[in-house]
């Protein structure tokens, strides 16, 4: 079969075309997640692992002599404390939140929303993995300044 000089024209602006598409297509930001921890905690790096494994964020983890004191300068609610507190674009992430949550917070930026939390370290969520695969159930909330609280997403029981 041969080609037309025609043809051969149309493939190669076709396929220009499509390349400049793709190479155009806006490249994802990437988010600074610096993360405080209780020094040693382990599951701490699992849930920054996870942040990092996603391309769409670049972590940095310190220890913190004072996690009390560094979670009431930041505003969060007593009642919404876990082991770890980041730190990413004014916003604060307490806990184990799975980062398709993170990255909608700072997609939709609703207003008023100082962060976002999951109370404790439920089993199953982003860096407490169960070797089952399960999980409890447990919420992501969105907080305010003023300290109200709103669900954000639920997570229901699994396995």
């Amino acid at each position: 079969m041969t080609l037309s000089r025609r043809h051969m024209l149309r493939v190669s602006a076709v396929g220009a075309v499509l390349g400049s598409a793709i190479a155009c297509a806006p490249t994802p930001k990437v988010y600074t997640l610096a993360i405080s921890r209780d020094p040693g905690c382990g599951c701490c790096k699992g849930w920054m692992t996870l942040t990092q494994r996603s391309g769409r964020f670049t972590a940095i983890m310190r220890d913190e002599p004072d996690m009390p004191a560094l979670k009431r300068r930041l505003g969060v609610p007593a009642s919404l404390t876990s082991c770890h507190t980041a730190e990413v674009d004014d916003y604060v992430i307490e806990g184990h939140v799975p980062v398709e949550d993170v990255l909608r917070l700072l997609r939709k930026r609703p207003s008023g929303i100082k962060g976002l939390a999951v109370r404790g370290m439920p089993a199953g969520s982003p860096g407490m993995e169960r070797e089952d695969g399960g999980r409890v159930a447990y919420d992501v909330y969105a907080f305010r300044a003023d300290g109200k609280q709103e669900i954000f997403t639920r997570y229901a029981a699994q396995g």
